[in-house]
């Protein structure tokens, strides 16, 4: 018999962290982040991470684990979860990853292609061409040739942009091909080792999780995210090209710091980046395989109250799950 492993997915201020720690009580689980800003210390209150006392109550893995100054990358992301997943299994217990980062997801799940190493050359020249032109037309160059690619990147995501075109330019081959090459050789490991529950967690109305994105964010303004953000600021070894501060909330701020805006327009540009961030995130979930939602809505509009989400994902989990 396959050990389990448990995927509970969803946008941003979706309510996953909550569930994560209501299966914590009911069920033999270890908590997994799968999020791309909970690895840096430091950054608490805008990554919504955990507090210190709910992580002693409930211990995450892979939170904590780089400073602000390193990068931390997909790549990084699967061989740690893949430890963590065979110490969770070693301890006869269940592995449940929880987060928002669906490309760690997805990384996990089918594997990372061999890509082309970086080209200085060719990845100046189209930074040129993206400070002449912007980086909507480096998207619609990216769409022309990888749409499938194009359609999992933001036209803001300047980074993985420029990498994806890169690869493209560098190999003559699309970074979507190179990764169903890769999967045509080597299957798909991980559903063929585990039995995997998908789960995504989001409202029905996507206005409510407007709402939702507006008073978590006000609240963190609320709570010192800015005083946050000024500690790294002003530590004088960070930039604002860093993966960790280019993360949504601290970018806005450090915007902010630098005198680029106002504070009601930070304000602003963090609800707006947020709301992107769960656009892009639902967008993900939506073409993804063998998914199960769980709806924080029942179908006329009205909240559902924990408990019953709670006993829905049970059922989804299943008995011999458990």
């Amino acid at each position: 018999m396959k050990p389990p492993v448990l995927f509970l997915m969803g946008p941003t201020a979706s309510g996953k962290t909550a569930l994560a720690m209501a299966l914590y009580d009911c069920l033999p689980v270890d908590l997994i982040s799968v999020d791309s800003a909970l690895v840096y210390r430091g950054m608490d209150i805008g990554s919504a991470k955990p507090s210190p006392d709910e992580q002693a109550r409930y211990p995450h893995a892979l939170i904590d684990i780089r400073d602000p100054a390193d990068s931390y990358s997909a790549a990084d992301f699967v061989a740690d979860a893949e430890r963590e997943i065979a110490a969770s299994h070693a301890r006869g217990r269940i592995p449940l990853l929880v987060g928002g980062t669906m490309l760690y997801f997805k990384a996990l799940l089918d594997g990372l292609a061999a890509m082309p190493a970086a080209d200085p050359a060719v990845r100046a020249q189209i930074e040129d061409e993206a400070a002449r032109l912007g980086w909507a037309h480096i998207h619609a160059r990216l769409q022309a040739v990888d749409p499938a690619m194009a359609a999992e990147i933001h036209p803001n995501h300047s980074q993985r942009l420029s990498r994806a075109l890169e690869v493209y330019l560098v190999s003559g081959k699309t970074m979507t091909e190179l990764r169903q090459e890769q999967q045509a050789e080597r299957g798909n490991p991980f559903s063929e080792r585990f039995a995997l529950t998908q789960l995504a967690m989001a409202p029905r109305d996507r206005n409510l999780l407007h709402e939702r994105i507006a008073l978590r964010f006000s609240q963190m303004l609320e709570q010192g995210l800015e005083d946050e953000v000024r500690a790294l600021y002003n530590r004088g070894d960070l930039h604002p090209g860093l993966p960790a501060i280019r993360a949504v909330g601290y970018r806005q701020v450090w915007q902010y710091l630098d005198g680029e805006c106002s504070h009601e327009q930070m304000r602003e540009r963090g609800i707006i980046a947020t709301r992107q961030l769960a656009k892009r995130q639902l967008t993900w979930l939506r073409g993804w395989d063998g998914l199960q939602w769980l709806y924080t809505q029942s179908e006329d509009g009205k909240t559902r109250q924990n408990e019953e989400i709670l006993r829905q994902t049970l059922n989804l989990i299943g008995k011999e799950t458990i």
